[in-house]
């Protein structure tokens, strides 16, 4: 079986993993705001079907790193998420894979974590 984290070490990793989810929430709204701005304010140059245009490139390359950004925000969100859910049904800081106990250093480093490190490099 398992051990428990301490109430206190929960308590403290709940609390960074809340911050961590508004600072996502937060850069996602941002990033969808940045992107609608973009598309609403193209001229139309950056609209040209010419394959030649460097202005429509560099809008095409700026777009596909925001949107980048957004899902990587996206994807850390649910981790962060998912995390907040173990807390509270009890299971964080247990491995989803093999049952053994997080340690708490990794949980330090990445407190979203849900696998030790051995199951982790197994992935």
């Amino acid at each position: 079986m398992a051990r428990s984290l301490a109430k206190t070490t929960i308590k403290k990793f709940k609390a960074e993993l809340e911050e961590e989810r508004e600072r996502l929430v937060n850069v996602i709204a941002e990033h969808e705001k940045e992107m609608e701005a973009a598309r609403n304010s193209e001229t139309a140059a950056d609209r040209s079907s010419d394959p030649e245009n460097a202005d429509a490139g560099s809008m095409r390359l700026e777009y596909a790193k925001e949107l980048s950004i957004e899902r990587n925000a996206s994807d850390l969100l649910h981790k962060v998420e998912h995390a907040l859910r173990r807390i509270e049904s009890g299971d964080y800081g247990i491995c989803e894979v093999c049952g053994e106990p997080i340690p708490v250093a990794r949980l330090e480093v990445l407190s979203y974590a849900t696998t030790c490190v051995t199951c982790a490099s197994k992935t």
